[in-house]
């Protein structure tokens, strides 16, 4: 057994209001918040959403540290193991949603219900909206990790009929890794293959000269959630 520390984020009128709200899974917690427990900086996720008044109840899930590859990889890469993803998505789906749902004014179905992450953050969102495409209708995949699992990644998409969830994708064309423009261009592609382009179900933004680090998220992090809300 694993324990996780999970952190929320509520609405400013959420005490007062009495409604109910969409609700935003996010990875990585330690680096949503607080600069203190960041690995190198954080997103600025709670005074992102209070500027714009968001209405949306953010849940930090903490990655397991040494644990994070493990988890957050959805196949076993020959050099770098993995190969978790799906407990770890099982948590997200059967007991922690579950939980946030009965605690919280929260809109449960799949159209008020996102997921979003970076680098494996992004690759195991991806895979989560795979997996459970009746759970979340919203993505932000930022600066995925497609190569630990490429060619699984691809197969799984193919075997997919229809993929009717929102996404966002967002990397930078200077990010270090070579096949990342070109990875997310090709899952682009074969999403965009399975829904037609009338329905404007998907944002692709390549930012010039941004590299992967907490400033490329953090700055694309409102639009992103402005855009799939």
């Amino acid at each position: 057994k694993t324990s996780k520390k999970i952190w929320i984020y509520l609405p400013e009128d959420y005490y007062s209001s009495g409604k109910k709200y969409n609700v935003m899974y996010m990875h990585d917690a330690q680096n949503l918040f607080d600069a203190k427990t960041s690995y190198a900086g954080e997103w600025n996720v709670d005074e992102k959403l209070d500027s714009i008044n968001a209405q949306v109840i953010v849940v930090g899930i903490e990655h397991g540290n040494e644990k994070r590859m493990e988890e957050l990889i959805p196949f076993k890469n020959a050099k770098y193991g993995g190969g978790n993803a799906d407990n770890y998505l099982e948590f997200i789906v059967k007991t922690l949603k579950p939980a946030i749902d009965t605690k919280y004014r929260t809109k449960t179905n799949a159209k008020n219900t996102g997921i979003m992450g970076s680098s494996l953050g992004g690759l195991v969102s991806y895979y989560a909206i795979l997996k459970y495409p009746k759970v979340f209708g919203k993505a932000g995949i930022f600066s995925p990790s497609f190569w630990f699992n490429r060619n699984e990644i691809i197969a799984l998409t193919n075997t997919i009929p229809k993929l009717n969830t929102k996404i966002y994708f967002l990397c930078g064309d200077n990010e270090g890794d070579a096949d990342m423009v070109n990875d997310l261009n090709k899952i682009d592609e074969l999403v965009s293959k399975k829904r037609c382009e009338c329905k404007k179900l998907t944002q692709k933004k390549i930012i010039k000269g941004g590299q992967h680090n907490e400033k490329l998220w953090r700055d694309g992090f409102v639009n992103t959630y402005v855009w799939l809300f």
